[in-house]
């Protein structure tokens, strides 16, 4: 499955919501990303010419900030925590666990897109430790088998739609 095809009178409309606004980079670049799910590379020449600024300058923020990606991923974005005190908790053994259930690499996208994994530096939920993030859901104080029921939900959830 490939994913949806970019809507490029959206991404218009959204640049053009931010023309000339040299401070709205971010807010253009948070806009798209939420939109379409990611930046396409392809429309960081027109993000350039509106607000302009250099390409290489648009760029740089996508590429500095984690919360930006040039590639599309997974409609469930799966955030585990590598941070100290859940690396104590057993943060790596959900890691590897995690990378079984959905049969992803850290990196990876599912080729259906509906899952991507990721591993954080830190979640900031230390008191939940080991905790992971779908989305915008944080999931803490995980075991394997809560992280499987976890997961099966929204594997339940792919499947009703």
């Amino acid at each position: 499955m490939k994913p949806k095809e970019i809507d490029w009178a959206m991404l218009s409309s959204i640049i053009d919501k931010h023309k000339g606004e040299q401070w709205g980079l971010i807010p253009l670049l948070q806009n798209v990303q939420e939109a379409i799910g990611y930046i396409p590379p392809e429309s960081i020449e027109k993000i350039s010419e509106a607000l302009n600024i250099f390409p290489a300058q648009v760029q740089g923020v996508v590429t500095f900030y984690s919360g930006f990606s040039l590639k599309p991923k997974g409609k469930y974005v799966v955030r585990v925590c590598r941070g100290t005190a859940c690396h104590v908790k057993g943060g790596r053994s959900i890691v590897r666990l995690m990378q079984k259930e959905l049969g992803l690499k850290e990196g990876e996208t599912t080729d259906d897109y509906q899952f991507s994994l990721e591993t954080v530096a830190c979640l900031g939920a230390c008191f939940l430790a080991p905790a992971m993030m779908v989305n915008r859901t944080y999931f803490g104080k995980l075991s394997p088998a809560k992280m499987s029921t976890i997961i099966a939900q929204y594997q339940k959830e792919r499947g009703a739609c």
